[in-house]
C-alpha cells in the first residue's frame, strides 16, 4: 500500500527534518518544494529570481506556481510508491488541487506539526542552513557557521537572509492568515493528525511514526 503524506507546521516546526528521515526509513521520495524552490534561486531562473525577491519579504509564492510545480513532480515514477509533501499545500486553493490530482491513488495522510510561536522565533533566528543544499544543520552555533561545513553534502553553512526577527514574525503571521486554515479544511478527515514539535527530535519522530500509523488504519476503513 502506498502512503501518501503530508507534513503541515509553520517555519522552525521541524517538518523538513521529519520528512527527511521518515522518507528514508520508507524508501519513498521526499518532495520539498522548498528545495526546488532554492534550486531556482542558485540557478538564477526567471522564477528562482522571483521567488527569492518574494521570500526575502516574508511572503508566500503563488498558488499557480507551486500546484505546477507539485503537479508536475508527482508525475514521476517514484511517486507511485508514495511520497512525503513538505511545504504543499500551503492554502486551501491548493489543497483543493491536490485533491484533484490525487484521484485514483490511496488517501493522503495529513500530520500537522504544532509549535508554541515563541519556539519558532527561537528556531528561526539562529537556524543556521547548508548553501549548497538548503539542509538545516541541527545544533550548530551560527558563530562556528565559517569553521563547520554540511553533514549531508559537506557545503558551507550560512544563515538566511530571511532569518531575522522581523522578517520571522512576519512570516508566521502570513502562515496564520494564509495556512493555518487548512488545519480546519483537513481536521474533520479519519487520516489527519496532530504531533506536538516543541520535543526532541526522536521524540517527534517516535510520536510521528505513531501517528501515521493510526492514520493510514483510519484511510483502510473509510
Amino acid at each position: 500500500m502506498a502512503l501518501n503524506l503530508i507534513m503541515l507546521g509553520p517555519p522552525g516546526a521541524g517538518k523538513g527534518t521529519q520528512a527527511e528521515r521518515f522518507a528514508k526509513k520508507r524508501g519513498i521520495p521526499k518532495i520539498s518544494t522548498g528545495d526546488m524552490l532554492r534550486e531556482a534561486v542558485k540557478n538564477g531562473t526567471e522564477l528562482g529570481l522571483l521567488a527569492k525577491a518574494i521570500m526575502e519579504r516574508g511572503e508566500l509564492v503563488s498558488d499557480t506556481v507551486m500546484i505546477g510545480i507539485v503537479r508536475e513532480r508527482l508525475d514521476r515514477e517514484d511517486t507511485q510508491h508514495g511520497f512525503i509533501l513538505d511545504g504543499f499545500p500551503r492554502t486551501v486553493a491548493q489543497a483543493e488541487e491536490l485533491d484533484r490530482l490525487m484521484k485514483g491513488r490511496e488517501p493522503i495522510v495529513v500530520i500537522d506539526i504544532t509549535v508554541p510561536e515563541s519556539e519558532l522565533v527561537r528556531r528561526l533566528t539562529s537556524r543556521v542552513v547548508c548553501e549548497d543544499c538548503g539542509l538545516n544543520a541541527e545544533g550548530v552555533d551560527p558563530a562556528h557557521i565559517k569553521t563547520t561545513s554540511c553533514s549531508r553534502c559537506g557545503g558551507s553553512l550560512k544563515q538566511r537572509s530571511d532569518d531575522n526577527e522581523s522578517v520571522v514574525r512576519e512570516r508566521l503571521k502570513v502562515y496564520r492568515h494564509a495556512t493555518q486554515p487548512l488545519v480546519d479544511f483537513y481536521r474533520d478527515r479519519a487520516t489527519f493528525r496532530q504531533v506536538f514539535g516543541a520535543q526532541a527530535v526522536e521524540r517527534v519522530e517516535a510520536e510521528l511514526e505513531h501517528a501515521v500509523m493510526h492514520a493510514t488504519t483510519a484511510g483502510m476503513r473509510r
